[in-house]
């Protein structure tokens, strides 16, 4: 059996387009695969843990081999208790829009907070650095109302796919698949949002 977290990066709630394809995914999903488990992680509802001065100060303990203490240690357990819980699952569903050509920000405190050292990643200085999330998969369902493929820097430049793909295999996570709608401004809505929804049910079925 396997675990499938949704993780949501719209605020938005029923207004959001990014939310609404990723539940045409998980609907299919479950239709398809009876037997898994099926989780939604809301980045917005106020469980993730803020990545201020006591958390980077025991990130900083831990790299030199140290153990966090005082507030150090409670900011520490805190990115703990967050990262335990998203490894815990092996198949991810992550339905991000774009914001100002990039993420929104709570899925960069959502990274900045799981993306600690022999958690997500080690390091060696020669080497380089090590990828430790290794045999998971991942869909992304992107999002964006005015950038589209093929139009000029003069509607936006597309950082965030970039930036969370590149996160994600960083992270170790190279089985990715995306589903994209990027009506722009001028496009025909309704048939992108269809070409969306179906390609979300394709990758649904076989994940």
């Amino acid at each position: 059996m396997s675990r499938l977290l949704h993780i949501s990066a719209s605020p938005r709630g029923e207004a959001s387009i990014s939310l609404a394809i990723a539940g045409t995914f998980v609907e299919e999903y479950r239709r398809t695969h009876p037997g898994d488990e099926v989780d939604h992680f809301d980045l917005w509802d106020g469980s993730l843990p803020e990545f201020g001065p006591a958390a980077a100060g025991a990130k900083m303990t831990v790299f030199g081999g140290g153990t966090p203490e005082g507030e150090q240690a409670d900011a520490w357990a805190a990115a703990v208790r967050t990262f335990e819980r998203f490894d815990s699952y092996d198949r991810y569903l992550f339905s991000v829009p774009m914001w100002n050509a990039g993420v929104p920000y709570k899925l960069k405190q959502f990274i900045d907070v799981v993306s600690q050292p022999a958690m997500v990643f080690d390091v060696h200085p020669e080497t380089g650095y090590g990828h430790l999330l290794t045999g998971k998969r991942a869909a992304v369902v992107y999002t964006s109302a005015v950038w589209g493929p093929g139009l000029g820097p003069e509607f936006g430049t597309d950082f965030h796919s970039t930036f969370f793909d590149d996160w994600l295999r960083w992270a170790g996570i190279t089985d990715i698949q995306d589903v994209r709608h990027h009506p722009t401004l001028t496009g025909d809505y309704d048939h992108e949002r269809k070409q969306a929804d179906e390609r979300a049910r394709q990758i649904a079925r076989t994940f």
